[in-house]
């Protein structure tokens, strides 16, 4: 098994040992997500090439699509200049990276007040599948 302490040393990790990590798309660059890592997590997907993340609500390892089976196959992992930030460009199976059915968890955006209309976030992508139906299968 390879040593990785040099990999997750380089990592800034938080009071909590977990570091953001930002799921993007790898071919378009659309931003899917985010969540967080532990060491663990990180040491899982490079071992995978899939995405592994930590659960704060669960307190357990998370593997992207366990039971939806949307999966992210990992293309490249990046960490930022301070080390605090995890980017992973991934391919999103099923095209769905949300909870909510929703190809991206980025599905609003801001809206400025304007005449008329109020600050808010508006919706911007319909879900592609109901929850329900995804996690009902599993």
């Amino acid at each position: 098994m390879p040593d990785y302490t040099q990999i997750l040393q380089a990592v800034s990790w938080n009071e909590q040992g977990l570091v953001p990590a930002i799921a993007q798309d790898f071919s378009s660059g659309t931003v899917l997500m985010m969540a967080w890592m532990n060491s663990d997590a990180l040491q899982a997907t490079i071992e995978s090439n899939e995405a592994v993340y930590w659960s704060r609500s669960r307190q357990r390892l998370w593997h992207k699509g366990e039971s939806s089976g949307h999966i992210q196959k990992v293309h490249e992992i990046r960490l930022d200049c301070d080390g605090d930030t995890i980017l992973l460009k991934v391919e999103q199976a099923g095209g769905i990276a949300c909870h909510t059915g929703r190809a991206s968890c980025m599905f609003r955006r801001y809206t400025r007040h304007s005449e008329g209309e109020e600050c808010n976030w508006k919706i911007t992508d319909a879900p592609l599948l109901d929850p329900n139906d995804i996690y009902s299968k599993k």
